[in-house]
This record gives structure tokens, sequence and C-alpha cells, in this order.
């Protein structure tokens, strides 16, 4: 193959994120340098965190650039080289997703072996999806045998992980809102103890009605009236790891919820922000336990696949609206 095709930012979305904010573009297949790879990418990521990086505002990760590609977790096959190290037809997980192709240097890529399990699982189970819910489920919130615990977006890529991950650390019981049916009976299939669908009232009263004696942990990937909810949920010392806050991220108005913030100091509630790659100490153990998980069959994972770069767009767009059942990923 001469050509390459990759998608590029054409514009900063006002709101919701369209298809117009998106191009793509035909350019030559890069040529390593010293020291660095060439990637034929099999599959790409795509996260809701990636529509804050539309916008050009300061975060915790740079904005995308207009008129360049975009960027994110990918995997595939290393096709040629001038590093040592890795060679062509070597497997590695990178973070230059949103191409076909990608030139990166070595010291960016991550060798794994593609015999463990099949490789879209190291953008999703094993790798940062499974992480972050491991890290903010058992460190973050700090979850301990016999918590009771709340997921938002619970049939989504880490939703569904913290729900199976926090019934095989001993919650005594836990609890996942979705936005379907569907999806609701998926997660009665993974073991969650009650589901609701957050479409069929306010979140406040199918939460109580779910859990009657309250909660201890809830694990935040929406924010807004969850976030409310669950405060008025959790019992006395509780902790919420936030994730995320999808509800918001296509708003141009600030969110009306929670208005109830009051209740932390009261019921000393502990609320805590985090970023995944703030716990990388924690992956060799991650691994070791997921994968033993993943050996006995005791976790299950959902993958949404997504074929061709050209449909990366529409793909990390139905993410935003919820369309995917787990992990939603571009087969390249």
């Amino acid at each position: 193959m001469s050509t390459n095709r990759e998608i590029h930012l054409a514009s900063r979305p006002q709101g919701w994120p369209t298809a117009d904010n998106f191009r793509l573009v035909t350019t030559e297949v890069p040529t390593p340098g010293p020291g660095q790879i060439v990637v034929r990418n099999q599959f790409m990521s795509v996260d809701p965190y990636m529509r804050g990086r539309m916008n050009d505002v300061k975060s915790y990760v740079p904005p995308f650039q207009l008129d360049a590609p975009l960027d994110g977790g990918a995997i595939g096959e290393v096709v040629a080289s001038e590093a040592e190290g890795l060679k062509p037809g070597d497997t590695v997980l990178h973070g230059l997703g949103w191409r076909e192709y990608a030139l990166l240097d070595a010291k960016a890529a991550r060798k794994v072996d593609p015999s463990l399990a099949p490789v879209s699982a190291y953008l999703s189970v094993l790798g940062m999806t499974g992480l972050t819910a491991y890290a903010g489920l058992l460190d973050v919130a700090a979850m301990k045998p016999g918590d009771a615990v709340f997921v938002s977006g619970a049939a989504g890529a880490v939703g569904s992980m913290v729900g199976q991950i926090a019934k095989l650390r001993g919650a005594s019981r836990v609890i996942g809102s979705a936005g379907s049916a569907a999806k609701v009976e998926r997660l009665g299939a993974l073991g969650f103890d009650a589901a609701f669908d957050y479409h069929d009232g306010p979140v406040r009263d199918s939460l109580k009605a779910a859990a009657p004696d309250g909660i201890d942990v809830y694990f935040d990937n929406v924010g807004s009236e969850h976030l409310e909810a669950a405060i008025s949920a959790l019992n006395l010392h509780g902790r919420v790891a936030v994730c995320g806050m999808i509800a918001q991220y296509n708003s141009s108005e600030p969110p009306a919820a929670p208005r109830n913030l009051a209740l932390v100091i009261g019921k000393r509630l502990t609320l805590r922000g985090f970023l995944v790659n703030d716990h990388g100490h924690l992956r060799d153990q991650f691994v070791q336990e997921m994968s033993g998980w993943l050996r006995d069959g005791k976790i299950s994972y959902d993958e949404t696949v997504v074929d061709g770069i050209e449909n990366a767009p529409e793909a990390f767009l139905g993410v935003l609206r919820g369309e995917n059942l787990g992990k939603m990923l571009v087969r390249v």
C-alpha cells in the first residue's frame, strides 16, 4: 500500500459534534527514520474524553489541532522498523489512532502478545478501559467487601467492568444505570444485582428503589442528575470516583445538577476525580488479576465494532449518543 487515510479535525464543534467537523484525508504511507516504526493499525478506540479535545481550551490533555489527524488508542502490526527491539510482524499498542498507518517513535509503542487474547482486548478489558475501572473502583473509591456500589453508564466499556469487578471483590450490592431496556437486560446477565433505564423516570427515584439501604460507592461516568441522585443515596463516609461526565460534554450551558452538594459536609463524603495515567503503578497487578478472571470465565466484556477508518467519526458520535454496548472500536 502506498496511500494512507487519516481523519482530520476540520472545524471545532459548537455543542454536539457533527460529521462536518471531520475530514477524510489521503496521504502517503510514512517512512520510518532512526528509532521509528510504522504501524498498520488494526483497531482504534473512540472515547467520550475525545469530545473535550475538540475544543480549543486548556485541559489535562492537549486539544486536537485543526487540519491535522486526531489521535487516540490504537493497536496494530509493525510493517517497517528502524528501531531495535521491534520488527515487522510485531503487534504494538500505541496512541496514534484515527489513521490507517501510524509513524511513531518506538519508545511510544508497547509490544503485546496477540496469542494471549484477541488484539482488540488490549484496547478494552486488558487496556486503558479495564485499568480505569480497576483503579477507579479499588484505589480512588477504595471499595471494600460489603460496600454497595452504584455505577452510571454501566453498560459502557468502563462501567460494565466496574460492576463486575465490584462483585468479584465482594460488593454487597451492585446497581447500574443505562440508556435502554436492552442494556439493562445485559447488566443483569453480567451479574448486576439491579439496573434501571434512566429514561424511565427521575434517577433519584430509580436509585432509591434499587438501593433502599443506600450506597457506599458511586462510580460516576455521567455527572449531572446521576451525581445528584448518588449524593442523596450515599451513606455516611461514602466515596465517589469521578471518571467522566458525559451528560454535559456537549452542553453549552452550565449543568443544573447537582443541587445538593451541601450534603457532602454532613455525610462526610469524598468526591475525587481521577485520570487513569496517574495509576500506572497498578498496571501489573491489574493485568495479572484481570487475566486470571478472563481465563476462569469470571468476567465478560462487550465490544461494538464499526468497520472502516472512514466511519470513525460516526462511531465516535455513536459513543456520545450512547449507541455502544461495551467498548466502541473501529476496525481500521
